[in-house]
């Protein structure tokens, strides 16, 4: 058994919030390799990850959904830069599906379906009991791994090769079921699909239309689907503008900056909050997921299938671009509840939005901005600036030595934003190490850098004497990256406005009883 994943099993971590099961049905496939052991299913659409016997440490993922000759791809080179892949894309879908995507593709998949609070603390535990951190650029990585694999020295049963390899046909939809513990790719758990009520509602919100075709009433809770509509010039537009294609990201580096308002200039990335008020009670969210279609892809590219099937299955205009985003809302009753009324409000989520640049070089030096929505005038005050280190202890690894020595700046704003402003620094953190074996050297980690951190002004802020006009202005404290060495250069700040342009609105969804008096 390989040695680190046997390590990783004695830990007992639970893999089921970030799509494997290690206890699945131990079912091979005619694509299941020879030689193949099994350790991990997605539990959706037969997908399995093993190790190939010949092929050491190697992580595969075998799809037997897949058209051939794509049935099997390998991950990582090793079980433990599988662990470390996780830890940067939050769920295995991202690392499975990854072969078929560009880097725009990949890079839009882990912004609209970001950790939840179960994963997060799934990947904690990984990143704690196993010593581990994120993978750089996993895209790259996984790329580079594919581009070089020879596939041919793969050995299947005879199974596989009498398979009929006929020209490429559609992938056939499984058949619909909504879950309230799943999303787009599977579901965990043992409880039963959800009843369908149709809601076939559209409203305008936001800039956008939206529908509602459906809801599924489950044992635990609500689910709800949002088809958020996209101008296919809007998204062209956007493509063009910052140099992005099906096949690559933008061809240049960008800035902190530029990569906040790429975000808030792409048509398909939108945040919000939805609430329910069913039967007079106000249920909130606490999962989802959501995919994306994208309309008059060049040929060579193709959506992902999952998209695909909503899109049929409620039967979307295909001339438009679509964000299907599944929400779950548990009960707020002990047992299902039967449902009279159910009406909508959606609520924006604040946008970041880059700001300018600034320079602090002592107590009492002051930087006049002006907010980017309201165009209100602000001064900031910087009120202390002073060194600080972080104690080793406080990463909790023995293996990896980080960087301690950072900038704290206490700073007041007059008169202070409505909304939430950060001050982060401009430049990247030094990158942890490894510390050697023999303990007399290290060596560079691959792992991300560290970077700034924005705080409110507490208990544990400088002791600061406020500067300017108003003694009584809120203090505020904003930390740089962190370093080996004190920082000693003066540090470029810029700040990052957290706005929201649209009012919330509310919905109905569901006015009258119907026949009968309630839904179930």
């Amino acid at each position: 058994m390989n040695k680190k994943f046997k390590e990783f099993l004695q830990r007992a971590i639970d893999l089921q919030s970030v799509g494997i099961d290690l206890h699945g049905d131990h079912t091979n496939y005619f694509c299941t390799p020879k030689g193949a052991s099994v350790f991990g299913w997605a539990g959706v659409d037969g997908i399995h990850f093993c190790f190939i016997r010949g092929f050491g440490d190697m992580v595969f993922s075998v799809s037997p959904m897949n058209t051939f000759p794509d049935h099997v791809h390998p991950l990582a080179k090793s079980f433990t830069d599988f662990l470390r892949l996780l830890l940067a894309c939050g769920h295995v879908a991202a690392i499975e599906q990854a072969w078929m995507w560009s880097e725009a593709q990949f890079e839009a998949f882990l912004r609209e379906n970001p950790v939840t609070k179960e994963q997060q603390q799934t990947l904690s535990e990984i990143s704690r009991q196993m010593n581990l951190t994120p993978m750089e650029q996993p895209w790259a990585y996984i790329k580079t791994l594919q581009s070089s694999f020879d596939r041919s020295k793969i050995r299947f049963t005879d199974e596989y090769y009498e398979v009929d390899r006929e020209p490429e046909t559609e992938l056939a939809a499984p058949e619909w079921k909504v879950y309230f513990a799943g999303n787009f790719w599977g579901h965990h758990g043992k409880d039963h699909a959800g009843k369908e009520i149709r809601i076939e509602k559209g409203f305008d919100w936001a800039g956008y239309h939206w529908v509602i075709p459906a809801a599924y009433s489950c044992s635990k809770g609500i689910v709800v689907d949002f088809c958020m509509r996209v101008d296919p010039k809007a998204i062209r537009d956007f493509m063009n503008k910052w140099g992005l294609d099906w096949e690559n990201a933008a061809g240049k580096e960008i800035t902190c900056e530029q990569r906040l308002q790429m975000a808030l200039e792409n048509p398909l990335c939108f945040s919000f909050t939805p609430y329910l008020r069913l039967n007079e009670k106000i249920l909130q969210t606490t999962h989802g997921c959501a995919v994306s279609f994208y309309p008059g892809l060049p040929e060579g590219v193709v959506n992902e299938p999952k998209a695909e099937w909503v899109i049929d299955h409620y039967g979307l205009d295909r001339a438009f671009g679509w964000v299907i985003s599944r929400n779950v809302f548990p009960w707020e009753t002990r047992r299902r509840p039967d449902i009279h009324s159910l009406s909508l409000t959606m609520k924006q989520q604040p946008e970041q939005v880059p700001g300018a640049r600034f320079k602090a070089h002592a107590a009492g030096d002051s930087f006049m901005f002006s907010h980017p929505v309201s165009g209100t005038t602000h001064t900031l005050t910087v009120q202390a600036m002073e060194q600080q280190t972080i104690p080793q202890t406080g990463f909790g690894s023995d293996r990896w030595k980080f960087p301690t020595h950072h900038m704290v700046m206490s700073y007041t704003v007059t008169p202070e934003p409505i909304e939430a402003l950060s001050i982060l620094d401009c430049a990247e953190g030094d990158r942890p190490v490894e510390i050697a074996s023999d303990n007399d050297s290290s060596h560079p980690a691959v792992g991300c850098a560290c970077f700034s951190i924005g705080v409110i002004g507490g208990a544990d802020s400088p002791t600061v004497i406020v500067y300017g006009p108003n003694p009584q202005a809120k203090l505020h404290a904003a930390c740089s990256s962190l370093h080996f060495e004190p920082v000693c250069d003066d540090i470029e700040w810029y700040m990052v406005f957290h706005v929201t342009q649209f009012d919330e609105a509310s919905f109905p969804l569901i006015e009258k009883k119907p026949k009968g008096g309630k839904y179930k």
